[in-house]
């Protein structure tokens, strides 16, 4: 794992992460598979909802308490959100 703080996925914004988000699209995901976007606290629940509303959304964890599929900590961002602020 990189010793870079990890940053918000929010178009934009380069805030420290607290939060992972876990999400999945079930038109084209596996029902177990889990993408993530990381969120600092002001866009937390925007970035919920961008997730939610589609169904899409499936935990919300913070990060220091956040375990991936395979046990590696931490997870992935993958990029920024397109729902950002």
């Amino acid at each position: 794992m990189s010793d870079e703080t990890p940053v918000c996925s929010a178009k934009g914004c380069r805030t420290d992460a607290l939060w992972v988000l876990a999400w999945n699209n079930p038109k084209i995901h596996t029902p177990e598979r889990r993408k993530t976007w990381l969120a600092c606290e002001e866009h937390r629940e925007h970035l919920s909802q961008f997730l939610g509303v589609r169904g899409f959304l499936k935990d919300v964890v913070l990060l220091t308490e956040w375990e991936a599929p395979g046990g590696s900590a931490g997870g992935s961002a993958g990029g920024s959100a397109q729902g950002g602020s």
